[in-house]
């Protein structure tokens, strides 16, 4: 039976930007964006997009936020990004307008062959459609779209597609009611 070799392992193929962009991001993330110092936000999104992120007007991101490569980043118009959100981006995120990532939640866009004996690296973007809502502690998988106004309620793991206004929960998430949105 063959087995899982971690020593073979090579993402040699995977070039996310320059070691110096990197570096630098890694050194202004931790100290403007992944940190409980109150930095203000217009200073959190002004950094964020000179790496390279797209944040549109009315974005709110709450402290602590780690965001692995900001240039493979898009947020739209009103959305908020809570305490301890982990967006691992190793390709690209797009949320929506509206759009409400509680805190913990992780973004995850990376993940393993199992199949393979060497675990090559798996990348795949995460799209959240206007209205989403990911819940406290949720996390996304890779490759997940999730459509307009679906729910990913508190504690979940999403890892295929969430029709638009149906309400998610559990681990496989699945649908638990229809979403209904009153005036």
């Amino acid at each position: 039976m063959k087995m899982v070799d971690l020593s073979s392992y090579n993402n040699s193929w995977y070039k996310p930007g320059s070691k110096l962009r990197i570096f630098l991001w890694f050194i202004f993330g931790r100290m403007f964006v992944n940190t409980y110092f109150p930095v203000p936000l217009f200073f959190k999104i002004l950094i964020i997009r000179l790496f390279g992120g797209t944040i549109a007007k009315g974005v709110v991101l709450k402290p602590k936020l780690n965001i692995k490569y900001p240039w493979f980043l898009e947020i739209g118009e009103n959305s908020w990004i809570g305490e301890k959100v982990w967006i691992d981006n190793l390709a690209l995120v797009k949320i929506g307008k509206n759009v409400c990532i509680s805190q913990g939640a992780m973004l995850l866009t990376g993940n393993h062959n199992y199949k393979s004996s060497k675990f090559d690296l798996i990348t795949a973007g995460i799209e959240l459609n206007d209205g989403v809502w990911i819940g406290a502690q949720s996390l996304v998988g890779p490759g997940v779209i999730c459509e307009e106004n679906s729910i990913l309620s508190l504690g979940s793991v999403a890892s295929g597609k969430l029709m638009a206004n149906k309400i998610y929960r559990g681990n496989p998430a699945i649908i638990v009611r229809k979403r209904e949105i009153i005036e």
